[in-house]
Order: structure tokens, then C-alpha cells, then sequence
């Protein structure tokens, strides 16, 4: 099992792509603790997943909400006390927020889904990093999206909060590189979750047209499936994935398995960062 002696920390677990991850860790020897904001879903998800758990692997579980420093602060705690040291932090907690044009949307909606995103992500890391420095290393995996990539008119802040997701994640892979503590980021895709069904039942009012369009035309084909990016999860979870850091890798679009024979171009490129395009990068000289 590529997981095996793995303890994992996964966050917005108690639904959608956090449960596919933690079905995927489990299957792959890994013992987990997991957090999510409705305590009730997160004791259903905890208990049916201890039901096909291999023997000898624990799930410990604990509602958090992961934009407030405390109770991230005793989700952590716990949870290292549960099972002992955590080499892994999938940070998978994460909301649309708002939907419409951003001068009308409810300003204290939009700040929140930026915490929830944004302050949702760095705060296990910052609970985190001193643990993995101590144990000479560790994994950190951060869900982003498509808004990191394009413009994401209409859903604003979750646009907004997942390109600053990805600069994060860059920027915690340079601090802790010499610590051996590799930090990614992870684009899952067009999946059929809740996320969907919420633009969907936003309206083409409120999403604009573009958006509810491309949304239909998930629902009908299906989307992606939850597990192509709970293998990228364990891939980047694994010992395969040592040295892989600073990287947005698409579960769907890039070769990701084959990653580890091309470290060296990997560790001289900017392949797979978020980067300013200049004129010069399209055959082009206005200077």
C-alpha cells in the first residue's frame, strides 16, 4: 500500500471530494483525522468509513472550523494526540461563496468564504510546520481550483481566494524546502459536488450565462470523477512524490504520475506556477 505508516490530517472531510480522499488514504494504509464544520455529516462520514476500514488503521474525528485560529489550534492538538505524529495535511475545506457581480454581492459573505479559502488553508499549516519541521519533513496539499487559473466572473471571491491559494502554497514550498516539507497545490476538475449544484440553483442571473452553460453541461456529461484527484492526493501523499514542491499539477490534465523521472526539469522550470506573461513569452518585442 503506497500509504502504509501514514498518518494523515484531512480537512473538509465530512462530504464530496475531502470523503473521496479519505476513502482513497484509508485504502492505501493510512490512518487519518479528519474535520469538517457540521459535526452531525462528520460523525456519519467518521463512522462509515471505520466500517471498511483495513484493521489496524484509526479515524479520529473532530468538527473545526478551519477560519478560526482556536479551534484549528485544538482540532491539530488532538489529533496529534490521536495518532501520534502526522506526516500529511490535505487542506480540502473550501466554499463558492457569494455569486453575482461583486459590487452587490453581501460584503460579509464574500470575507467569509476569503476565510474559509484563504485563512482555511494557511491555519493548519501554521499549526503544522513547526511538527513537520521537528520530524524532519512532510506533506502538505492544498485544494485550489478553476478559478486559480481563468477569471471566474460572478464568483468572485472564491476566484479571488483560490489564485491566492496557489501563491501560498508556492510560497510555503520556498520556506520549507530545506526542511524537506513539500507543499502543492492540487486542481480536482469539474466535479458533480454540492459546489455545482450551488451555481446551479444561483441561476444564469447571478452566475451570468457563460457559467450557468458550462455548469449544465457538467451536470449532463457527469464531471469529472472524485477519484482522478484522490489518486493525485495520494500520489503527492506518497514517498514517489519526494521532491515535488511548489507546483499547481491538474488531476485531470497533466501527467502527474510520471513526475518523478523528470525532477530535474521540474526543479530548473517554472512548469506548473502561476507566472506574468510578458511579450517576449509569445514571440512578441515592444521594447
Amino acid at each position: 500500500m503506497k500509504l502504509s505508516g501514514i498518518n494523515a490530517i484531512i480537512t473538509g472531510a465530512s462530504q464530496g471530494l475531502g470523503l473521496e480522499i479519505a476513502r482513497a488514504y484509508l485504502r492505501e494504509g493510512a490512518s487519518l483525522a479528519l474535520c469538517a464544520r457540521d459535526g452531525g455529516k462528520l460523525a456519519e462520514a467518521a463512522e462509515a468509513l471505520r466500517a471498511s476500514a483495513p484493521p489496524g488503521l484509526k479515524i479520529f474525528s473532530q468538527p473545526c472550523d478551519v477560519a478560526n485560529p482556536a479551534e484549528v489550534g485544538s482540532f491539530v492538538e488532538s489529533a496529534l494526540a490521536a495518532l501520534g505524529p502526522v506526516q500529511v495535511l490535505v487542506n480540502n475545506a473550501g466554499v463558492y461563496g457569494p455569486k453575482g457581480p461583486v459590487e452587490s454581492v453581501d460584503w460579509e459573505e464574500w470575507t467569509r468564504a476569503v476565510e474559509i479559502n484563504l485563512y482555511g488553508t494557511l491555519l493548519p499549516c501554521r499549526s503544522l510546520i513547526p511538527h513537520f519541521k521537528s520530524r524532519g519533513g512532510g506533506k502538505i496539499i492544498n485544494l485550489s481550483g478553476g478559478g486559480a487559473t481563468n477569471p471566474l466572473p460572478f464568483i468572485s471571491a472564491y476566484a479571488a481566494s483560490k489564485a491566492a491559494v496557489v501563491r501560498l502554497s508556492e510560497t510555503l514550498a520556498e520556506e520549507l524546502k530545506d526542511f524537506h516539507v513539500d507543499v502543492n497545490a492540487v486542481a480536482p476538475g469539474p466535479l458533480n459536488t454540492r459546489m455545482l449544484e450551488e451555481v446551479l440553483e444561483a441561476g444564469r442571473d447571478l452566475v451570468g450565462e457563460s457559467n450557468y452553460r458550462k455548469a449544465v453541461a457538467q451536470k449532463a456529461k457527469g464531471g469529472t470523477s472524485p477519484e482522478v484527484a484522490a489518486g493525485l492526493c495520494v500520489f503527492l501523499a506518497s514517498r514517489a512524490s519526494d521532491g515535488i514542491t511548489g507546483r499547481l499539477i491538474s488531476a485531470v490534465w497533466d501527467p502527474w504520475k510520471d513526475l518523478p523521472g523528470r525532477l530535474d526539469e521540474l526543479g530548473k522550470s517554472d512548469i506548473y506556477t502561476l507566472r506574468r506573461i510578458v511579450p517576449e513569452d509569445r514571440g512578441l518585442k515592444w521594447s
